[in-house]
């Protein structure tokens, strides 16, 4: 019973562990999606201009395309402005309906649709990975009630944050919505971490725990909380970043940066905050904690990921924002989201062992 229950919990973690990978393609996809101007390729959800498979041509399109697919936007947006403010968010709503910025309709170009088709694909493989979750939870409720109750949360989350993401297409790519879809999907990510993370102290475990000082856990809160709030910032340096691009017609990329002002700075400013938050973090996890140890090697990727997110920064401020490196500046911030949430878990079980034991 033993062995079948510990084969049942391995199966269920590869699964889920699969999931949180297919996440990550996804986020590195859609910040190549944002680079390259995709994210209107395809004007309506969940199909792509009224079909499964998208066209290869303006000539498979009626003539008056633009007006058709603006006219189902605004008629979505209409419903999804009654909703803000049945929800008491009425200055969004109004903010939306006075956005003139939704009527504008693009042309056809069909690389970009296809590039927005691939990301929805990898959305639908997310959706169908979670549901397999779901299903492989099932049999964990005896010895975890918890571990199928999230799987089935993260199920409804995804359903959630697709059809935010219909949201996001129907307003015109608006900023915030922008942000609060990359916001939900590290929700996602850290939600489906915990319940690895969970789901692994079901199996016997040999692994010695160690004598984690407290400290350690809340300089790394903190360490995770700024990151958070950086990510935010690093949004609306983004937003500002489309704005001046799209006035200079994608033209003179060496002066964008420039143009943003004050939020950049503050944006850079953060990022050498953040790197001593984490250089004090990983002084002490390296000296408390057992080399080889989960959280010593997890601590390691971690400086690895800070300095990389780091580095593609100062390559994007200096070069001129190569598109390249966009989406990798977007997953390895989110990379780094994950890895504190797992190196906080372990942390914090270590400390409740110790406080166990004592």
């Amino acid at each position: 019973m033993k062995q079948v229950t510990n084969k049942s919990i391995n199966s269920f973690r590869r699964v889920n562990l699969i999931t949180v990978i297919a996440v990550y393609i996804l986020i590195l996809i859609g910040g190549i999606v944002r680079s390259t101007g995709s994210g209107m390729g395809c004007p309506d959800w969940p199909k792509c201009f009224g079909s499964v498979i998208p066209p290869t041509s303006v000539d498979q399109l009626p003539s008056n395309y633009q007006e058709i697919y603006l006219n189902k936007r605004l008629a979505k947006n209409e419903r999804f402005v009654a909703t803000l403010e049945k929800l008491g968010f009425s200055e969004k709503a109004e903010e939306i309906a006075n956005d003139k910025s939704i009527l504008i309709e693009e042309e056809f170009n069909a690389v970009k649709t296809w590039i927005e088709y691939l990301n929805r694909l990898a959305g639908v493989v997310i959706g169908l990975l979670i549901i397999f979750t779901v299903w492989k939870s099932f049999s964990l409720r005896k010895a975890d009630q918890w571990v199928p109750i999230l799987s089935v949360f993260n199920l409804v989350l995804v359903i959630f944050i697709g059809w935010i993401g219909s949201i996001v297409v129907s307003t015109n790519l608006l900023h915030w919505m922008i942000t609060f879809h990359m916001m939900l999907a590290l929700l996602l990510v850290s939600l489906l971490i915990y319940v690895y993370h969970r789901s692994g102290k079901l199996i016997m475990s040999k692994s010695v725990k160690m004598n984690v000082p407290r400290r350690i856990e809340r300089v790394l809160f903190i360490g995770t909380v700024l990151m958070v709030v950086q990510i935010v910032l690093g949004t609306q340096v983004r937003e500002q970043i489309d704005v001046i691009s799209s006035s200079l017609g994608n033209m003179l990329r060496d002066e964008w940066i420039g143009r943003v002002g004050l939020n950049f700075l503050i944006h850079r400013s953060f990022s050498l905050v953040l790197l001593g938050i984490h250089v004090l973090y990983f002084f002490w996890a390296f000296k408390y904690t057992l080399r080889r140890s989960q959280v010593n090697l997890w601590s390691q990727v971690l400086m690895i990921l800070i300095i990389l997110e780091v580095a593609t920064g100062m390559g994007m401020a200096y070069f001129g924002i190569p598109a390249f490196l966009q989406p990798i500046h977007l997953l390895l911030g989110s990379l780094i989201i994950g890895v504190q949430v797992f190196l906080l878990l372990e942390i914090k079980e270590n400390i409740q062992f110790r406080l166990n034991t004592n």
